[in-house]
């Protein structure tokens, strides 16, 4: 529906009433112009031309990562702490020393979990609380294939066998070792108390 025009006639008895008016508030001075003016319509600004075009500059720069899984180092990282916030921080700077130690290196998986069974066991029978279980880094595959393959089989097995019954009841946290006790080819083992 549009809005027509006024008359002449219309404007003339607007004025006529317009006149014969007394003001509510005679103290206020009397403006012509409105008090707010009406918002500025907003200007766009032109994005500057580039010198050279080239395909997909202005596609957005995201470099996905193609990691289906993260490490056993990355995963361990990111496990909530449940021991002493403190004494995992001297634990993960090296401060602590281990109290006892098992070696790995060498052993295939059906000599290694009995070994890391037994060796947790008697270190928690025996009151140790901080024990270093060294795994090794692994070596190269020489076959690359399609299949990525994680690099040392033991480094991947140990945090599992961790997890499991019957060691799940006498570790409290695994973190990976310190630099200064094997770096990422060890685990810091750190035992409940026996009861």
């Amino acid at each position: 529906m549009t809005r027509r025009k006024l008359t002449e006639d219309e404007i003339e008895l607007w004025r006529r009433v317009a006149r014969q008016t007394e003001r509510l508030h005679p103290e206020v001075p009397q403006t012509v112009h409105p008090s707010t003016l009406p918002k500025p319509k907003p200007r766009k600004t032109p994005k500057p031309r580039p010198e050279t075009l080239e395909l997909g500059q202005n596609a957005p720069r995201t470099t996905a990562a193609h990691n289906l899984k993260p490490t056993v180092g990355d995963g361990l990282r990111a496990a909530p702490v449940q021991m002493d916030s403190k004494a995992f921080g001297r634990m993960k700077r090296g401060k602590m020393k281990p109290e006892a130690k098992l070696d790995l290196h060498g052993m295939r998986l059906d000599t290694a979990h009995p070994a890391l069974i037994r060796f947790i066991l008697s270190s928690q029978a025996s009151g140790r609380r901080l024990v270093l279980v060294v795994t090794g880094k692994g070596k190269y595959r020489d076959e690359p294939g399609p299949i990525p393959t994680p690099r040392g089989v033991l480094r991947n097995q140990v945090p599992q066998w961790l997890k499991m019954p019957p060691l799940v009841q006498t570790v409290l946290q695994v973190a990976p070792a310190h630099i200064s006790h094997g770096g990422d080819g060890a685990y810091y083992v750190y035992l409940r108390r026996s009861r």
